[in-house]
């Protein structure tokens, strides 16, 4: 473990005018959630498509409320951990521009951060197809819960496989990626597109690219920073004691 590490973190931190956060699956199996991608994650022997997809929506509909109550169910279980609590602090004290997020799990704001921007949606909320009023996910959990009042079928916020990203979230996105002069990548394996597309544009216009990953990521060659041997949260509090010092 480089000590250092954190503190030349935090002193980043204090020097920069924009600095944006992207995080990914990794910022969530820190609070206790299966990631997707690794040997042991959600789509281990299974084809997502076959999941979370549109074609499961509307042709396989049993195997796609079965996948989503478990991934909600879930949730209920796993809390914000002291990086997203720490994330939601430097944001108020002006530290932190916005976060990025590839995560659907909400706990960004469940922490309190403000300023997120939700490139794959949410888990929070379902909507209705038909009418497209929104309640809260945990409807899903109840017995007829995947019905709206109207008698549409509810389906969760979140982006399926076969939609675009929400315009506006991506719009923010970009504008915060344009403004950046340090954009931090916590917890992603920068390979799912167009995600991975915003740190490349950051440190294309000059940003300082620090990215903070278990496993090795495409861009780490041009990691202005480079942390793979200690959790996120752990690293975020070391650097949150320099930016007190």
């Amino acid at each position: 473990m480089n000590k250092d590490q954190a503190e030349v973190l935090a002193a980043w931190i204090k020097a920069a005018s924009s600095c944006v956060v992207f995080t990914g699956a990794g910022m969530s199996t820190e609070s206790g959630l299966p990631d997707f991608r690794s040997q042991t994650g959600m789509w281990q022997g299974q084809d997502p498509t076959r999941l979370a997809s549109t074609e499961a929506m509307y042709h396989n509909r049993e195997t796609f409320l079965r996948f989503y109550r478990m991934r909600i169910e879930s949730l209920q279980s796993c809390e914000p951990h002291r990086g997203h609590k720490l994330l939601a602090s430097w944001e108020k004290k002006g530290l932190v521009r916005g976060i990025i997020t590839q995560n659907v799990d909400g706990f960004h704001q469940r922490a309190g951060s403000q300023k997120v921007a939700q490139l794959h949606g949410t888990l929070a909320s379902v909507r209705c197809l038909r009418c497209v009023r929104e309640y809260a996910s945990s409807r899903y959990l109840e017995e007829t819960g995947a019905n709206c009042e109207c008698g549409g079928f509810l389906r969760p916020s979140v982006v399926l496989f076969g939609e675009g990203l929400p315009p506006f979230d991506f719009e923010r996105a970009e504008e915060w990626t344009e403004e950046a002069d340090l954009f931090i990548v916590l917890g992603s394996s920068l390979l799912v597109s167009p995600a991975n597309l915003f740190p490349q544009r950051a440190k294309q216009r000059g940003a300082r690219l620090v990215i903070v990953n278990r496993d090795t990521t495409p861009l780490d060659e041009r990691a202005d920073l480079l942390i793979q041997n200690e959790p996120i949260g752990s690293i975020l509090q070391r650097t949150e004691k320099y930016l007190n010092a």
